[in-house]
């Protein structure tokens, strides 16, 4: 039998179903409950996610048309492959060292190179030269992140590349110049609005023949890490993008000059599919902005993406998971069709990153790259019903948000007026609400967590505050990057703190009655606990009250948890209240309604529960035993 004899016997015995059918089998599935509360995602970004989608849900999709290379270049910006760079960043305190280790990593797969220079230095032609030193600037991307005179590095790389005899048209790179960012960070421009926009100006012309290489910045992270909607960060980067050029065309630029000039600076987050779906629309809202400014070709609309692991979801604890979280964002920024991306290494987020850390980062999308052949097919995602649909949805709810905030005035009077940090203020407070009540799990944080890892060495104190950049002259309220984890991370390391000079707090597990909810109550209790970092002492099962009561009070412990059922407290609750109270802190797990008066009463005051707030709870108990 031929191939295609094969193919005509599957589709004749498998006959196709509709939607109609789906959802008829669904319905009878789901027993008169409610169909949209129990199967419809409501998403924070304001727009709903069908439980499946089908090929008719493409109908009405208009950007479906489009191939790549193609305005609005949702799908990218390439026909042959989906070719990206693989950057890695490094902190330059010494001249010599970075270049020593530049050259190492630009050995072991990396393509492009950031560096961040130390605000201490403010590098001459020599010194930059010194910086790259052996590495050729047309081979690799060089990217600068300066905290002052990014005018000067562009004149100084345009000046060094005459000098080596490089093509400037190979020359690939960035300068990291966004005033709107850093007035959003700062609350102040260094001088003054006009001042910083002529700035950019200038930096414009200085780079004119060096035409790969983008002098200004839009550092849609910020947003993200300061706990907006992907929507919000979306469209607030986009509004960002056009106040500059606003701006620099009035100040009689072209917008085929300064379009292409433009880099965003991405975060990507966990949520893999919305990530992937986030790019994509991205590219094409940006494509219709510059669009209306008249550019005199397609290819001037085109964004030019560098994405970066978000640092927002990022853990101390079990730190080991976050290689997990950026490789499932690795995938995300590059289905999703990014010109460059840098990990973010396991343990960046409180300590100096290792060697080991760093590698590791690295070959994450080397792995990508050269094992899974993700930068083989253009556009991995073309034609997914359910990533075509959410890329839609995101631009139609990212498109209201910029309007609103160019009826504004745009970003810089948004973010004067406040409206900017209302909105992510309001975000971030409901994430973490969410986090708090474990709605919004951060796997071995707030749930699941080591309790056999403990942190005694001193950490810096930045680790759990907000990464708060803001002047004591700042005109206005500004963005305070942050991480989720952080709420919980300070608590557990109180503990560990604590545990050094004093012992670790017990929580002594009293497990009794039902064998199925003894040992469900008993985990959730250890899960909640460990999150405080205290040592959980789990109990297989006890079979009279004096039996628990003895074992718990020879146990020392600060803390006993009844762990039944319901049908069971009644019996044992009060009998266990009268043999531990006043000599630990008695807790049930659950919340029976109808027995908790009752149980106060014996002197239960503490209840643990699915619906309660963990952070604030294990907060209390910290301020209970002294931590």
């Amino acid at each position: 039998m031929d191939s295609d004899q094969q193919k005509e016997k599957l589709f004749t015995e498998f006959a196709p179903v509709t939607t109609e059918e789906w959802e008829a089998l669904l319905k009878k599935d789901l027993k008169g409950a409610d169909y949209e509360k129990r199967l419809v995602w409501k998403t924070r970004e304001g727009f709903n996610v069908k439980p499946y989608y089908r090929e008719e849900d493409l109908i009405q999709l208009d950007h479906l048309d489009v191939l790549p290379n193609g305005f609005p270049f949702t799908r990218g910006k390439n026909k042959t492959s989906n070719e990206w760079l693989v950057r890695q960043d490094i902190h330059v305190e010494n001249i010599e060292a970075a270049n020593k280790k530049a050259l190492d990593i630009l050995m072991k797969g990396v393509t492009s190179l950031g560096f961040i220079i130390s605000p201490k230095l403010e590098p001459t032609i020599d010194e930059l030269e010194r910086l790259c030193a052996n590495i050729y600037a047309d081979a690799v991307e060089l990217n600068f992140i300066t905290y002052k005179n990014s005018l000067k590095v562009v004149q100084y790389v345009e000046q060094l590349v005459r000098k080596y005899n490089r093509n400037l048209e190979h020359i690939y790179g960035s300068v990291d110049f966004d005033p709107l960012g850093q007035y959003a960070l700062k609350g102040k421009f260094p001088e003054s609005s006009d001042q910083s926009f002529d700035l950019a100006r200038q930096m414009i012309e200085s780079a004119k023949h060096l035409p790969n290489f983008k002098v200004i910045t839009v550092n849609g992270s910020y947003f993200h890490n300061s706990g907006a909607t992907l929507v919000e960060g979306l469209a607030f980067s986009l509004a960002q993008g056009a106040n500059y050029l606003t701006q620099l065309t009035e100040r009689g630029l072209s917008v085929n000059d300064v379009a292409p000039r433009i880099k965003f600076n991405f975060a990507v987050g966990p949520n893999y599919f919305m990530e992937i779906a986030k790019m994509r629309a991205a590219k094409m809202l940006w494509a219709h902005i510059v669009k209306a400014y008249g550019p005199c070709r397609d290819d001037k609309t085109m964004m030019h993406i560098h994405a970066e692991s978000s640092h927002w979801n990022k853990s101390m604890y079990d730190p080991y998971v976050n290689m997990l979280r950026t490789t499932t964002e690795s995938m995300s920024a590059l289905i999703g069709g990014v010109d460059s991306l840098t990990v973010l290494p396991f343990n960046a987020v409180y300590e100096k990153p290792s060697d080991f850390s760093e590698r590791i980062a690295r070959n994450q999308q080397l792995l990508l790259k050269e094992e899974s052949y993700f930068d083989k097919v253009v556009d991995p995602a073309a034609g997914s019903y359910y990533i075509e649909n959410l890329t839609e949805s995101i631009a139609e709810e990212t498109w209201k948000l910029f309007l609103e905030v160019q009826e504004k005035g745009g970003f810089l009077e948004a973010f004067k007026a406040g409206f900017i940090q209302e909105k992510i203020k309001a975000s971030a407070q409901q994430r973490d609400m969410d986090i708090a009540t474990r709605k919004e799990i951060i796997l071995g944080t707030n749930q699941y967590p080591n309790t056999g890892e403990h942190k005694a060495e001193t950490l810096e104190g930045h680790v759990f505050k907000a990464w708060d950049q803001q002047t004591n002259d700042a005109e206005v309220e500004t963005l305070k990057p942050y991480r989720g984890p952080q709420a919980f991370e300070q608590l557990r390391y109180q503990t560990d703190q604590y545990a050094e000079e004093n012992g670790r707090p017990k929580v002594f597990l009293v497990t009794m009655g039902n064998l199925a909810m003894r040992r469900a109550r008993a985990q959730f209790a250890a899960n909640f606990f460990g999150c405080a970092g205290y040592e959980i002492i789990d109990n297989i099962g006890f079979k009279t009250v004096e039996e628990a009561a003895g074992a718990c009070l020879k146990s020392n412990a600060q803390i006993a948890v009844i762990c039944g059922s319901d049908d069971d407290y009644p019996d044992i609750a009060p009998k266990l209240a009268n043999a531990l109270k006043d000599k630990t802190i008695l807790v049930l797990a659950g919340y029976p309604k109808d027995l908790v008066d009752d149980l106060k009463a014996e002197g239960i005051e503490h209840f643990i529960h699915i619906k309660a707030n963990v952070l604030e709870t294990l907060q209390n108990f910290q301020e209970k035993l002294g931590i």
